[in-house]
């Protein structure tokens, strides 16, 4: 019996994760992902019939999807601010929101400007990796306590080809050498908000990059405790921060830096979610 054409395919994954809340656009995601290919060649393929070892792994894919599975670890890989990034169960999925982050440090900060920059809890690298993918000239340090992530983040270095220093480093450690920006999307969920996660975070997403004790606030405590020997006058820490957490955030670096400038951000939805400290 012949194997199914990719169409035919397309339609038998959608009937088995419909009633999951999958998606059409999530099925073609898989396809995609699976073969390496672009939309554009997946309507081109739709009559070319899918080879045994490609249905048997897409197959057990589309299991695992139905048990909450990511999609990105399912694939690989995730987009992200125009590059592709390699993800794995010991790294964070990327958000949309955090390209709005990015986009606040590129349009804040000078182009010409030689600076110094730290992503601390670096995960995938994804904040400093499309820094540097802009700003060419600034210097980006990429630290993080998880071995395995770091890891990650050095093979996507290497795959976009950009030159960036590492450091594994429980916050500034092991960091040295001032900073004219520090940024950081740290773990800020209260682990009493498991209630109200998406299985597929809660379940396969690695918790370290996720939850943090004191209502979320632990490392933005630490942040503002420990990296003062890395700044210097007009030195810039920027942070995502959870839509509740913009006054106790804002109050807990105020009271580290009586005379910073603190500016609080909205995300695309209207909610606090990014915060930046000018020393």
């Amino acid at each position: 019996m012949n194997n199914p054409t990719f169409f035919e395919v397309q339609k038998w994954a959608f009937s088995c994760i419909k009633g999951n809340g999958g998606t059409l656009e999530d099925v073609d995601y898989l396809i995609c992902g699976q073969m390496g290919w672009n939309k554009t060649q997946l309507l081109m393929n739709y009559r070319t019939r899918i080879d045994d070892k490609n249905y048997q792994e897409l197959q057990e894919k589309i299991e695992l999807y139905n048990q909450d599975y990511p999609l990105q670890y399912l694939i690989g890989y995730q987009d992200f601010y125009g590059l592709r990034l390699k993800v794995t169960k010991d790294t964070l999925i990327p958000r949309p929101e955090t390209e709005e982050l990015v986009d606040w440090i590129l349009n804040d900060n000078s182009k010409n400007e030689n600076y110094d920059v730290l992503d601390v809890g670096t995960g995938t690298g994804a904040i400093g990796l499309a820094l540097k993918s802009i700003r060419s000239n600034w210097n980006i340090f990429l630290s993080d306590i998880s071995e395995p992530a770091l890891k990650v983040a050095k093979e996507n270095a290497q795959n976009l080809n950009l030159d960036v220093s590492f450091s594994t480093s429980d916050l500034f450690e092991k960091i040295e050498g001032k900073k004219d920006i520090i940024v950081s999307n740290p773990p800020y969920i209260s682990e009493n908000e498991k209630i109200y996660m998406d299985k597929s975070v809660l379940n396969y997403e690695p918790h370290q990059a996720l939850f943090a004790k004191n209502n979320g606030l632990e490392i933005y405590e630490r942040i503002a405790n420990e990296s003062g020997k890395l700044l210097k006058q007009g030195s810039k820490i920027y942070m995502e921060i959870g839509f509740l957490q913009g006054k106790a955030v804002k109050k807990i670096f105020k009271d580290s830096f009586p005379n910073s400038e603190i500016t609080l951000k909205k995300d695309i939805n209207g909610n606090d979610r990014m915060i930046c400290v000018k020393i």
